[in-house]
């Protein structure tokens, strides 16, 4: 084990200072001491469930919008209640030169980082930079230690962040059968493993939740569903497939369910004027976006817990399960701050249901974080800005100016490379304090479940 390693592993002793050290000063504020409450919260041990809550793109100037305009400065948003909070580093590493870092990472790599442990190249699924090589996943842990696994995202499922932990890929882009042609090794007519899509439901992930119904519909190109739809493959491996709210929510346990919701991403939750130069507003968002036969992330999360937890695997070994939301980052990338913060409260929705159901089950790890930082900035409402600019009215009647400044255009916006927030609770939860990878996620849940390195 090398020092850097060790360095890494803090003491038990050391991650409670370091809590009640970096939380003191909200104790203050709050005129209230936490110290009691916050060592409370430091668990060892294994966890009997684990819930993963993505916010994609959400750093923290994304939270900081969202909670300005719906609870105001002095509020506080569900994601912001978890009692142990560090800061993650996100960066992934060159193709061509794995031993250095590419400091603007986006969704596969990153995603791969807390799925497998292991750095990658921007685009990677799960496979090695440069070797090509399949990583382990902590999906594929839980699955190997009889547990339930589940995988809900308002991007579609092949997406690069619910992709990481179920599929093994060259490209992210590779998510449907026909769309295989920047991973033709990976072609199950080539002796692949298939397409994003085909390998989700070969994995046998017991709840599969989301958009992406298009690369579903397409043909099985090899093995003994060559010729069907992917969904058609589904279906004959024990899945019961739905593909709107009302199917959803009246699905019954006992039987694997994949819900496909729309055809690409799902709906926005929320509508408003784009960025623009001069900045555009003031505005109130529209709380009007998503169809009423498209559920919402809290709803998709819900349904899986229910699932989750009443089935056969769960009752006996628990089970895993990672939530996304993806157009937080979407919105960002196109400068549309309204879109934003509203898939901003879809995630902390879903987080205030992973929140209630661990209070039920106290021996569940609920880790809420983000895959990389993004373009948002809260500046002076007076400010000239460089790129494009938005006057949002706030719940509290300010007016709070967000600006997009890192593309040429409103909607070529880019990642940022900057540290992102991660928030737990429960068994092993401690871990996340102070300054951590994103590949320490990865460890933190496998020694939650009770994996071990040698199960890689």
């Amino acid at each position: 084990m090398g020092k850097n390693t060790r360095r890494r592993r803090l003491a038990a002793g050391t991650l409670l200072t370091l809590a009640l050290t970096t939380l003191t000063g909200a104790a203050v504020a709050n005129n209230g001491d936490r110290s009691s409450s916050l060592e409370r919260a430091i668990e060892g041990g294994k966890a009997r469930n684990v819930i993963l809550l993505i916010g994609d793109g959400m750093g923290d100037s994304e939270i900081t919008i969202a909670r300005n305009y719906t609870v105001g400065a002095s509020g506080r948003l569900a994601l912001d209640e978890l009692p142990l909070t560090g800061q993650m580093t996100t960066y992934s590493v060159r193709e061509d030169a794995p031993s250095k870092p590419d400091y603007t990472p986006e969704s596969a790599s990153t995603g791969t980082a807390w799925s497998t442990g292991v750095k990658t190249s921007d685009g990677r699924i799960s496979t090695s930079p440069g070797s090509d090589e399949d990583l382990t996943t902590i999906l594929e842990l839980a699955e190997r230690r009889g547990m339930a696994t589940g995988n809900v995202s308002t991007a579609e499922l092949t997406d690069a962040t619910p992709a990481a932990p179920m599929s093994h890929v060259r490209l992210r882009g590779c998510q449907g059968p026909q769309n295989m042609s920047s991973c033709p090794q990976d072609r199950k007519s080539a002796g692949g493993p298939g397409s994003i899509a085909e390998q989700s439901v070969d994995k046998g992930v017991d709840v599969l939740l989301g958009g992406g119904k298009a690369r579903y519909d397409q043909l099985v190109d090899g093995g003994p569903d060559a010729g069907k739809t992917v969904i058609e493959s589904a279906v004959r491996q024990g899945y019961e497939v739905v593909t709107d709210r009302a199917q959803l929510l009246a699905a019954p346990s006992g039987k694997k369910l994949l819900g496909l919701f729309n055809a690409g991403n799902m709906s926005m939750e929320w509508t408003g004027l784009p960025a623009a130069k001069p900045a555009s507003g003031p505005q109130r968002c529209l709380e009007n976006g998503r169809p009423s036969n498209e559920p919402s992330l809290d709803e998709m999360t819900a349904k899986a817990l229910e699932l989750l937890a009443s089935g056969k695997k769960s009752r006996r070994k628990g089970f895993f399960l990672q939530v996304e939301s993806a157009s937080i980052d979407k919105r960002d990338h196109a400068s549309q701050p309204c879109e934003q913060i509203g898939e901003t409260v879809n995630f902390d929705r879903a987080v205030r249901v992973a929140l209630d159901f661990a209070a039920k089950n106290r021996d569940t790890l609920v880790v809420v974080t983000a895959d990389h930082a993004h373009t948002s900035q809260i500046v002076e409402v007076n400010a000239t800005v460089a790129g494009f600019g938005s006057l949002l009215t706030t719940d509290e009647g300010e007016v709070m100016q967000v600006s997009y400044g890192t593309g040429a255009t409103p909607t070529s916006q880019g990642h940022t490379g900057s540290q992102v927030r991660v928030a737990a609770q429960g068994p092993q939860a401690a871990n996340v304090v102070g300054l951590i990878d994103q590949t320490d996620l990865f460890r933190i849940m496998r020694r939650a479940i009770g994996a071990h390195e040698k199960d890689d």
